[in-house]
């Protein structure tokens, strides 16, 4: 691939100007994209991203309540009030379906909003992997991969998916004039692909939050390709850029 790809390592990582003329992918397995990519796979109409509670309220009062769900997690926790937490497995399609999510999370959607002077702004995750390279290997633009981190500090599960996915458009090989983000995220996930589970298991979030995510949500963000879905951020409206074929 001839065009650049850098890896921020949190939200805070970066000035949103570096974005501008970029694809960005935000990435956080843990779990806003992995919702995100979970609720528009469940046929949700589509996901607004906030920054915090009192944007969701704002937005909530202008949305026909039957045709909103409003969503999202504090330090991990439901948050009081909200139709769901940021558990993937209760975006199912009997709950989501036809429905906008307005999500509101402590890292995932604060990076989305700080990306907005990209290009175009995806969302990553293990589970849209190979849909999600399929497109940026037809980028022209530079990439940059936008891990959310941990209230501004790295989190390993967001650094290996970006890992992962730097593997997969290098075919392997990682080039000699790649930034150091980049290289530092090929380099684990050279480490730590082979059980990525395991990994995410043992990481800093995983433990620090073991009694408030259960451990079939951390087993479910670690799968690979198990859906056909690209979120893509349009006039603050995250939709499934495949969403028309299905």
């Amino acid at each position: 691939m001839n065009n650049k790809v850098d890896v921020f390592i949190s939200s805070q990582s970066f000035q949103e100007e570096e974005l501008r003329d970029k694809t960005a992918v935000v990435v956080d397995v843990l779990r806003a994209s992995s919702t995100m990519i979970t609720a528009l796979n469940n046929r949700a109409k589509g996901v607004i991203p906030v920054a915090d509670m009192g944007d969701a309220s704002k937005i909530s009062q202008n949305l026909d309540s039957s045709h909103y769900l409003l969503c999202g997690e504090k330090d991990g926790v439901k948050i009081e009030g909200y139709d769901l937490g940021n558990s993937p497995l209760d975006y199912t399609g009997a709950i989501v379906e036809d429905k906008t999510i307005i999500l509101n999370t402590t890292n995932g959607t604060r990076a989305i909003k700080r990306s907005g002077l990209a290009n175009r702004v995806l969302i990553g995750s293990f589970l849209n992997l190979r849909t999600l390279i399929t497109v940026l290997e037809k980028v022209e633009t530079d990439i940059v991969l936008v891990c959310a981190g941990w209230k501004g500090r790295l989190a390993l599960e967001d650094l290996l998916c970006a890992g992962n996915i730097i593997y997969e458009l290098t075919g392997g090989t990682l080039p000699q004039n790649v930034q150091d983000g980049a290289k530092v995220a090929f380099g684990l996930y050279e480490k730590f692909g082979d059980d990525i589970e395991q990994a995410v298991k043992t990481s800093n979030y995983a433990v620090r939050l073991k009694d408030l995510v259960s451990e079939e949500d951390i087993a479910y963000c670690c799968q690979r390709n198990k859906m056909q879905v690209l979120p893509v951020m349009k006039e603050g409206i995250i939709s499934d850029f495949y969403g028309k074929e299905k």
